[in-house]
């Protein structure tokens, strides 16, 4: 790297951090509503993006303050037994993903049952939920009911909690179509990564309030990026030109937060998922990411913690 680019991304890095000060301050603050004492989140770290071993991971996610970790479920033996181990040593709660990328129905359907049925039976270590990225936008309605049915079905025998994704490409890629497979599913439950919305529907979805607002009170778990009109992740949530962004991502999990504890719920979790190139913007040819990831997604770790829990 040439001594100009360092010094720019030495720079840029400074900058942001003064500016964070007092923009960190505000939204540090605890939100309106009572936090009942016996109500916790439980923060988990993404390996999106980590070049090292689930043991290494894992210890850098312990170290840095998580609870635990969100990884796909390893198709595996040796993959399972290289995460179960790693959690068991160091000490760390589990949430995991399932999703396949086959682009025929049918193929899907099966090879998403077979997956998410080995992901929940499993007697390794109870997942705190399985995350599901389930189906394709464009599949028909059918086949993307088959796998709601399933997950519902599932969590019902497992007693594990199944969540669909709010995400781009998958059922729920859409505000108006989620609430239209939810309305059809009274019993499914959301992960919301209300990130994918913003950039979908080109808007911090003022215009939609009464979906979202329905969309919010199906939510079991929380991917909390942060996205913008024109694209799922911002730069860097610190600095002060996305203060709107930021202000208005916090506003939906302060209601979430706020109707599980009107539940009767003890906890809710919530994943740092602030990703790696591309998601994370960068310079023209370098490819050098403008802000670092992992730095970023540990200060969303320590926000949500100063935020819901003093």
């Amino acid at each position: 790297m040439s001594l100009n680019r360092r010094k720019f991304l030495s720079m840029a890095g400074s900058m942001a951090a003064v500016a964070a000060t007092p923009f960190e301050s505000l939204m540090a603050a605890q939100p309106a509503f009572h936090l009942p004492a016996n109500f916790s989140i439980k923060i988990l770290a993404t390996n999106w993006g980590f070049d090292g071993s689930v043991d290494q991971f894992c210890a850098k996610a312990k170290q840095a303050g998580y609870d635990g970790i969100e990884m796909w479920w390893p198709g595996t033996k040796l993959g399972q037994d290289e995460l179960f181990d790693a959690l068991k040593k160091h000490q760390l709660e589990l949430g995991l993903l399932c999703g396949v990328g086959e682009t025929d129905p049918g193929k899907h359907v099966d090879a998403f049952k077979a997956m998410i049925n080995a992901a929940a039976k499993q007697d390794r270590q109870r997942p705190l939920y399985i995350n599901c990225h389930s189906g394709k936008d464009y599949f028909p309605v059918d086949s993307n009911n088959d796998m709601i049915e399933h997950t519902i079905s599932l969590a019902k025998k497992t007693g594990i909690t199944i969540c669909h994704e709010t995400h781009r490409s998958r059922i729920l890629f859409a505000a108006h179509v989620a609430k239209q497979y939810l309305d059809k599913n009274p019993q499914m439950r959301v992960t919301l990564d209300i990130s994918h919305w913003c950039n979908v529907h080109e808007s911090l979805l003022y215009d939609q309030e009464e979906t979202v607002q329905a969309v919010l009170k199906r939510v079991d778990h929380i991917h909390t990026r942060v996205g913008h009109p024109q694209g799922p992740q911002v730069n860097d949530p610190r600095a002060p030109e996305w203060e709107n962004a930021l202000k208005r991502h916090l506003g939906w999990w302060d209601k979430v937060v706020e109707l599980k504890i009107a539940s009767g719920a003890k906890h809710l979790t919530m994943l740092t998922e602030f990703g790696p190139p591309d998601y994370m913007p960068t310079l023209p040819y370098t490819r050098q990411a403008l802000a670092d990831q992992w730095g970023i997604n540990v200060h969303m770790m320590q926000l949500l913690r100063k935020r819901y829990q003093g």
